[in-house]
């Protein structure tokens, strides 16, 4: 059997604690416009859990936060704040107002625990919330500049995050997580406070460093690095052909001071080859030094050649340099000659000429023999050059002197030159000259 609970037995303000305790609606929203992150609090023995709102202030003992109550309650209500106070160990006025509205909102607050109470008749809500304050600054700077990298160096404060349990006013630190940040342009370049860079870049580039926490909130430094490096390259319109060959060269480098580019124009790579066997002197294998900023070079020999670039960017005092090779040989062909061995000079558009070809030549010599060896047509050139493509050179159109068409049969030709390649160059032989059409 159960004995009927007598109330007339609890103690009136016992009573109206329990009446006030139901009517009390812990599910009522807080929230912090304009907060940069938020936690919950973890008190070592206070049981309930409050929201913390942390909001990013340029310095401390700045006042800035805000919060808003909202409830369900409809028609006038009271919204009662208070803040906690720390020496007296409880929540004090702040601000209060009767609005038909569904929310209030108070701004323009300093660090602390907020209370509001929203009541309307008999029903009541309670809900309390923290207000943190977080702030950082930075400075950054660029030490031990040279050609082979430089230094960037920062520095940086914080305020710590803390609240206090109601119960005990004891002190509780959030863990903010403080990461820093070095970024140029888009790209994170290091996750570190100070940091060596070793590949100098070769423009002006502007550097900042960020420190920041989980709660969104940073303080930045910005540091120029003004470039005192180069790095050389560039190109070239003409890799191979038939010599002479001639190469112009694009100079493409960066940061370079104009004026004070060195092309190294290296010898024939056969020829370097040979005059180093067999010997433990050095070979001289440069074969001309040029001052330009965009050579162009002509290779007058058949080879292999390589070529090298220094770059160089002048300043107060120091003078950086950087080396660039072409990627792969210049190639000046070696000498050849060819000529056809039939001759069709009837009009009809194919094969009418004689056409004698040679390549990376020199100096050549023509003759054209009838078969009774009577010589019928010359030519010689000590100087070939100028062209781009193989020589031809047009050596006879099936006429003898006074317009007269020759004969068809065997004809004899002799033809003698020097390549660029040094080699002397000889052919001899006979062709077939055909009158007749398909």
């Amino acid at each position: 059997m159960v004995e009927e609970m007598n109330y007339n037995a609890f103690p009136k303000f016992l009573i109206l604690l329990l009446i006030i305790f139901l009517s009390v609606d812990l599910k009522a929203q807080i929230s912090a416009p304009g907060a940069s992150g938020s936690d919950k609090t973890q008190y070592p023995v206070f049981t309930e859990t409050d929201s913390i709102f942390i909001f990013c202030v340029q310095e401390p003992g700045v006042s800035e936060g805000s919060l808003r109550a909202t409830t369900t309650f409809s028609e006038t209500k009271t919204f009662l704040w208070e803040k906690y106070n720390l020496s007296s160990s409880a929540f004090e006025f702040y601000f209060s107002e009767s609005t038909s509205s569904s929310n209030s909102e108070i701004s323009n607050l300093g660090e602390g625990c907020y209370r509001v109470t929203i009541t309307q008749g008999g029903n009541t809500q309670i809900y309390r919330a923290w207000i943190l304050n977080n702030w950082f600054t930075a400075t950054a700077g660029i030490e031990n500049s040279t050609c082979d990298g430089f230094s960037l160096v920062s520095e940086h404060e914080t305020g710590e995050l803390k609240y206090y349990d109601l119960s005990t006013n004891a002190e509780i630190l959030l863990n903010k997580q403080v990461k820093v940040q070095w970024i140029a342009g888009s790209d994170i370049v290091a996750t570190i406070a100070d940091f060596n860079v070793t590949e100098p870049p070769t423009k002006n580039t502007d550097y900042t460093f960020r420190v920041y926490d989980q709660y969104g909130c940073q303080g930045t430094a910005l540091v120029n690095y003004e470039s005192i490096v180069t790095k050389a390259s560039f190109t070239i319109d003409n890799a191979q052909g038939e010599a002479p060959l001639t190469v112009t060269f694009s100079n493409t480098s960066e940061n370079g001071t104009a004026g004070a580019y060195e092309w190294f124009f290296f010898r024939d790579l056969d020829e370097i080859k040979k005059e180093s066997e067999g010997s433990s002197a050095p070979v001289d294998s440069i074969m001309i030094v040029a001052y330009d900023d965009g050579p162009v070079y002509t290779y007058e020999a058949s080879g292999t050649y390589m070529v090298k670039l220094v770059s160089k960017k002048i300043s107060s005092g120091i003078t950086c340099v950087d080396t660039f090779y072409l990627e792969d040989y210049i190639k000046a062909d070696t000498s050849f000659i060819s000529v056809p061995n039939v001759f069709t000079p009837n009009g009809d558009g194919t094969n009418d000429l004689f056409v004698v070809k040679f390549w990376s030549m020199q100096s050549v010599r023509i003759d054209i023999f009838n078969r009774w060896g009577k010589r019928i047509h010359y030519w010689e050139s000590g100087d070939i050059r100028g062209f781009t493509q193989t020589w031809t050179q047009t050596v006879w159109d099936g006429r003898l002197m006074g317009g007269r068409y020759a004969s068809p049969g065997v004809y004899f030709y002799k033809v003698s030159g020097l390549g660029r390649d040094g080699a002397k160059r000889h052919k001899d032989g006979f062709f077939h000259l055909f009158r007749g059409k398909d």
